[in-house]
């Protein structure tokens, strides 16, 4: 059905038009423009965007990826009217983005470029948020990781460096976001989600988060990402009781806990949450989880995580460390490198290309530089590259380091060089962190 109507805009408070080439990806999984999907199009800030596919669907609201004339991308978050309360939600969570976003916003929060009111044929009206185009979710990343292990590695979760990597993270947004008096209040796999331009895990959706002591929704959290003290508030209220619980910022680094428990098992955790063991003595289920993955990887010092997870998991919300505390837990101190998987999972700007370069290539200086030139040829059909890299010496000795100017078009590239054959080799291609290709560190990737 086609667009027909328009929209009213309200430019959000210290919010900013969505920067050309943004080409990260919201929640969800992509998936092909139905037919029958409205809408097609969205008139925003004076132009039509069209819908390029339908990211995530919920109770209240559907979010969609969309792009302009300008070859801009964003994500439309549209909210049902009044349905299940979808304007409630609407008016919640542009509140919040906007307030965070009048603090100077942060990193790893996602942004809001603005709002505006969508005007649908049949004469119905739909609020909706225009956000930053985020990547893969945390939910999608445990799908993957735990479907991808290598055979015969008894370990299906993900790496300490990814681990990491999400932990410090969010626990950034959350000392920044408990700072400013709120508790996000559903913390879950599918609300973390990997920006690939900047190279980070950014934390979505303020439906639920509250001033703290000033609390205005009663059934808070996801099932098996819930604290005791939501549990409990949960159940007086389905029970018709009012009693103020005190859920308090603990309740975001309970959820934590369980996302980063899950993250290093490669298990879903729901089921084990809800049984009598785990509510018994939920510190010994953590140490046999820790017990079992020291097996596959002896030498790293697992440790420090355990005792992370477990202050964050503390019954007594009082006792629980807080996101500032976490940060300056000794694990954060410690540089672990990606794996293979981790590198082809995560999207970059960079993309590194394995298996292609002999050695003997790399020691005549006029062979080296018509690979260069060949390179660049064959890497700029995929799109703009800024830079080109093969280091001669370990480590990264043979390999190419492709720098384009977007991970739109590093992904692209990624997909196709994939399997392709050059001079009767495979080519594996990964993607690789922008900040250290930077720096110029070239990791010695664990296989």
């Amino acid at each position: 059905m086609a667009h027909c109507g328009g929209s009213s805009v309200e430019p959000s408070a210290k919010t900013q038009a969505p920067p050309p080439g943004s080409d990260s990806i919201m929640p969800g999984q992509r998936s092909s423009v139905d037919q029958s999907m409205k809408p097609v199009l969205f008139e925003i800030f004076g132009e039509l965007w069209t819908v390029q596919s339908r990211l995530g669907q919920g109770v209240s609201a559907s979010v969609y990826q969309v792009s302009s004339d300008r070859a801009t991308t964003a994500a439309v978050k549209e909210f049902q009217a009044d349905t299940q309360g979808g304007d409630y939600g609407f008016h919640k969570e542009r509140s919040v983005l906007e307030d965070i976003q009048g603090h100077q916003g942060h990193k790893n929060i996602v942004t809001l470029y603005g709002v505006f009111t969508n005007h649908g044929c049949m004469g119905s009206a739909t609020r909706c948020l225009l956000l930053e185009l985020l990547d893969v979710s945390v939910s999608e990343l445990l799908v993957r990781g735990s479907s991808g292990s290598q055979a015969g590695r008894p370990q299906q979760g993900h790496s300490m460096w990814m681990v990491q990597h999400c932990a410090r993270d969010i626990l950034e947004a959350l000392a920044f976001l408990h700072r400013e008096g709120y508790v996000h209040a559903d913390l879950k796999p599918r609300n973390i989600l990997w920006s690939a331009d900047d190279e980070c895990f950014k934390l979505i959706d303020f439906g639920l988060s509250f001033k703290e002591g000033n609390q205005d929704v009663k059934y808070i959290q996801t099932d098996g990402y819930r604290a005791p003290e939501a549990e409990l508030q949960n159940s007086l209220a389905q029970a018709g009781l009012e009693l103020d619980s005190g859920c308090t910022a603990g309740v975001d680094l309970w959820s934590l806990g369980i996302i980063l428990l899950e993250m290093l098992s490669g298990i879903k955790l729901k089921d084990t949450v809800r049984s009598k063991e785990w509510k018994e003595n939920c510190a010994a289920i953590v140490d046999h989880i820790f017990a079992n993955n020291s097996l596959v990887c002896p030498a790293i010092p697992v440790y420090h995580l355990r005792d992370l997870i477990k202050s964050m998991l503390l019954n007594d919300p009082k006792q629980r460390c807080t996101a500032d505390t976490a940060l300056l837990n000794p694990f954060f101190s410690i540089p672990f490198a990606p794996h293979i998987e981790d590198l082809v999972l995560l999207p970059s700007p960079v993309l590194r290309l394995l298996n292609l370069i002999d050695d003997s290539h790399l020691h005549n200086e006029e062979e080296y530089e018509d690979i260069l030139d060949d390179m660049k040829e064959e890497c700029q059909k995929y799109g703009s590259v800024v830079s080109l890299l093969i280091p001669k010496e370990n480590p990264g000795k043979g390999q190419v380091f492709v720098e384009y100017a977007n991970s739109s078009d590093s992904k692209e590239a990624q997909r196709l060089l994939t399997g392709r054959t050059f001079d009767g080799k495979f080519v594996v291609a990964t993607f690789y962190p922008l900040s250290a290709y930077k720096r110029g560190y070239l990791y010695q990737t664990v296989q």
